[in-house]
């Protein structure tokens, strides 16, 4: 049923964003990384100094805004799968290919309501500390004193006073800012992943009648994801280079789509469209993988008949 779905796509969303969001952070700083001041080399080196600088829970910034949103953006996503596979298979036969692409470009689309606003507010909060950390980098080399109280809400700046100074700027557009970006991302992942996974889930299942077992639905997920990840990562570092309106020193500022992969292209060389590609297969791999292992249990349909009965 939908409600059950939806609940396994919001059980699935926040169990997966705790485990890997420090990486997802990684990610972020690492791909808004221009040809100016370099903060970090790798996943590790950004890890360890986000710790040094801003604490362990510096790992989890931006990480309220994921678990709050992640529940619709995950639901929507699984579930419009799932409803548009269903629409087009009425005839009864399998799916083809075609078709199963058709059903992740819907799901595709219809969960950047959600995953727009979402990412928009979390990129400003994961990259906050990379931008107050190249600041206070260039006043010690420039032997300019800086104010704490300054520096401490450059770093923490909140989700509320974010959303709050978009929309009284530029309205609810403001946090739609990426729109193109997201949904060029986000309608080739889900084209790519579902219909890999659904294949690559079909070769655990013994009968076509029985579900595979679930460690093949979890790797199934894993590789899918992984794999849909990588594919799509030049349109997710246009995306965050798009989305982000704090800029660090000597970076370049954008005005669209184009724009962007142009100066990328010119000023970073090619291999730039991949920054970070290793860290997000790290983060949706496992992301996806539980999701559909959530699914292959079916938490939703338990919590659901856990509920009273209404009398006839």
């Amino acid at each position: 049923s939908l409600p059950a779905k939806l609940i396994n796509g919001g059980i699935a969303g926040l169990i997966g964003v705790t485990c890997v969001f420090p990486i997802d952070l990684a990610k972020t700083r690492l791909q808004n990384q221009q040809n100016g001041q370099r903060m970090y080399t790798s996943l590790s080196d950004c890890l360890i100094k986000t710790i040094r600088s801003e604490g362990y829970f510096g790992m989890y910034r931006g990480a309220a805004v994921n678990l709050t949103l992640v529940t619709p953006e995950k639901a929507i996503k699984l579930a419009a799968n799932d409803f548009f596979r269903h629409h087009l298979s009425k005839d009864g036969k399998p799916l083809t290919l075609l078709k199963e692409m058709l059903a992740g470009c819907g799901a595709g689309t219809c969960q950047v309501i959600v995953t727009t606003p979402m990412e928009m507010l979390k990129i400003q909060l994961q990259d906050a500390g990379r931008i107050a950390a190249q600041k206070k980098l260039m006043a010690a080399q420039a032997q300019i004193p800086s104010s704490p109280a300054a520096a401490a809400a450059e770093t923490h700046p909140t989700a509320t006073q974010i959303t709050r100074e978009l929309l009284r700027s530029k309205g609810i557009a403001g946090l739609y800012k990426g729109l193109g970006a997201t949904l060029l991302r986000d309608v080739p992942f889900s084209i790519v992943y579902f219909p890999l996974f659904a294949n690559l889930n079909k070769l655990g299942q013994k009968d076509p009648n029985v579900k595979a077992p679930f460690y093949v639905s979890f790797l199934s997920g894993c590789v899918a994801g992984s794999t849909a990840a990588v594919a799509v990562n030049p349109c997710d570092v246009i995306k965050t280079r798009l989305q982000s309106l704090q800029r660090g020193v000597n970076e370049d500022t954008y005005s669209g789509i184009l724009d962007c992969a142009k100066k990328i292209w010119q000023r970073e060389g090619p291999t730039a469209f991949f920054k970070g590609a290793y860290c997000r297969a790290l983060v949706i791999a496992p992301l996806f993988g539980i999701a559909q292992v959530v699914y292959f249990v079916g938490i939703g349909e338990f919590l659901l008949d856990m509920l009273p009965k209404r009398q006839a």
